[in-house]
């Protein structure tokens, strides 16, 4: 049996309202178009993980038991429109720290492969800022750029290109779907 394809997701700007260094569950707002995609790609039957950069910890303006109780309200709120998220990984560390772990490098997308066993290179990226293209490109994986967030800064800045550019999850999932009707011979690309 052919191991589950997956989604790999930023979170503030492409989820949930970018807020800079959110530090208050209460503030955790989902993006227009956020439900309706991720429950578009779980009803293909792939796999959705999170994969996120929180330097607020790193700079102190957040512990690891604040950005759990934020976790726990985004899932909440996902999980009130019927939608799950199979893995939410985070890197705590700040740019300065050249650690593994924070995107672009691929650190947390090992540890996602290691507990969810999926082929990273077959994976689907969506984000809306350079780290995310460039994670995506560091796995081979095909990269989705969403104009949520600082995504359409981003697309005017990037100088090597996403594989698609989309409005937001939604726009991504329709993408998505239609990239695996044609792998599968059943759709036109």
């Amino acid at each position: 049996m052919p191991r589950r394809r997956f989604v790999l997701l930023d979170r503030d700007g492409t989820i949930i309202v970018d807020k800079q260094y959110l530090a208050d569950p209460e503030g955790v707002e989902l993006l227009d178009g956020a439900v309706e995609g991720l429950a578009r790609l779980a009803g293909l039957g792939l796999g959705l993980a999170v994969v996120t950069n929180q330097s607020a910890i790193g700079r102190g303006r957040l512990d690891e038991r604040g950005l759990e109780r934020i976790h726990l309200t985004m899932l909440r709120l996902l999980n009130e429109h019927g939608v799950g998220l199979d893995g939410v990984y985070w890197c705590p560390h700040i740019p300065e720290d050249d650690c593994a772990c924070r995107k672009p490098r691929t650190g947390l997308v090992d540890r996602a492969v290691a507990e969810l066993d999926f082929d990273p290179a077959r994976a689907f990226v969506v984000g809306d800022k350079r780290s995310d293209i460039d994670l995506g490109r560091a796995l081979g994986a095909t990269t989705l750029l969403v104009r949520t967030g600082e995504g359409a800064r981003t697309e005017n800045e990037l100088a090597s290109r996403p594989d698609h550019v989309v409005d937001d999850l939604s726009g991504a999932a329709a993408v998505i779907e239609r990239l695996l009707a044609v792998e599968n011979g059943t759709g036109i690309g």
